[in-house]
C-alpha cells in the first residue's frame, strides 16, 4: 500500500461537480500521484465522502467538528460515495467510477455522540464514523454495498481486477 500524500481537506467545499464526480476525481488524482512514483505497477486509488443534503463531509479536523457532523447525521439518511480508479503500469488510466450506498443513522443523543468521538475513532474517517468499528452502533440500516461504507467497494473492485486479469476468480 502506497499512500498518495494528497491534501484531502481540499476536497470539501463548493464545487460545480456532483458528489459522485468529486469522489471519482479525487480517486483519479490519488492514483495518478502514486502511479508517478511507481510507474511499473498497477495502482488502485479510492476516496470516500459522506453526503448529506448535497453537502460533503470529509474527515473531521477536530473533535468539535466530528460532534457537529454526527449530530447532523443523527436520525437521517445520507450517502456514502467512494470513487475508485485503476491505473495501468505506465500511468495510463484503465477505468474509474464511483459507488453510492445509502446509510440511515439512529437518533443519537449528544452524550452518545461525544462518547464515540472521545474514542478517537471518528477522526480519520469521512463523515466522522467507521461502520467497521464502534461506530456500527450509530447505523440503523445500509442500502447497497456495506464494504463501500467501510471505504472500498470490494465487489466492484474485485470485478475490475478480474476483468484486467490482475487477479484470478476464486
Amino acid at each position: 500500500m502506497y499512500p498518495s500524500r494528497m491534501d484531502e481537506s481540499a476536497q470539501v467545499g463548493a464545487s460545480a461537480q456532483r458528489p459522485p464526480e468529486i469522489a471519482e476525481r479525487w480517486a483519479v488524482l490519488k492514483a495518478d500521484s502514486v502511479s508517478r512514483l511507481h510507474p511499473g505497477l498497477w495502482i488502485l486509488g479510492a476516496d470516500t465522502i459522506v453526503v448529506l443534503d448535497g453537502g460533503i463531509f470529509g474527515k473531521p479536523s477536530n473533535a468539535a467538528e466530528a460532534v457537529r457532523m454526527l449530530a447532523l447525521l443523527s436520525g437521517r439518511a445520507h450517502e456514502v460515495i467512494t470513487g475508485i480508479c485503476l491505473v495501468r503500469p505506465g500511468g495510463k488510466l484503465s477505468r474509474s467510477g464511483s459507488v453510492t450506498t445509502l446509510v440511515r443513522f439512529k437518533n443519537l443523543s449528544i452524550k452518545k455522540i461525544e462518547a464515540y468521538v472521545r474514542t478517537g475513532k471518528p477522526m480519520d474517517k469521512a463523515g466522522a464514523y467507521g461502520i467497521q468499528d464502534r461506530g456500527a452502533f450509530l447505523v440503523r440500516s445500509v442500502e447497497g454495498s456495506y464494504t463501500n461504507v467501510v471505504g472500498l467497494p470490494l465487489c466492484e473492485t474485485l470485478d475490475w481486477l478480474m476483468d484486467e486479469n490482475i487477479i484470478e476468480p476464486v
